[in-house]
């Protein structure tokens, strides 16, 4: 495996996430979450997705269309099927 970086676009390192409304609390299945929206340079939404009651600084992102709260939920529950219990990580 090459040590070299692979061709492609590099990301716009001036670019910074402004934050888009007051963050949102969620608790699903007993964990809770923090979730922030925030704008692309092209206009595209993104959703960090902070793991507030987990075992590590850990979390995960989505980027799309605007989500409703029930689809914040549903991506919360699917991050959460894939976690090793063991290790409080994705599983491998």
């Amino acid at each position: 495996m090459s040590s070299e970086p692979e061709p492609g676009v590099a990301p716009d390192e001036t670019w910074e996430r402004n934050w888009v409304g007051d963050p949102v609390l969620i608790t699903v299945d007993g964990e809770d979450f923090r979730v922030r929206a925030y704008r692309t340079p092209s206009g595209a939404w993104g959703y960090d997705f902070d793991w507030l009651s987990g075992p590590h600084e850990y979390g995960f992102g989505s980027s799309g269309a605007g989500m409703s709260r029930a689809e914040m939920e549903q991506a919360i529950r699917d991050f959460l099927a894939d976690i090793d219990p063991a290790t409080g990580y994705l599983a491998e």
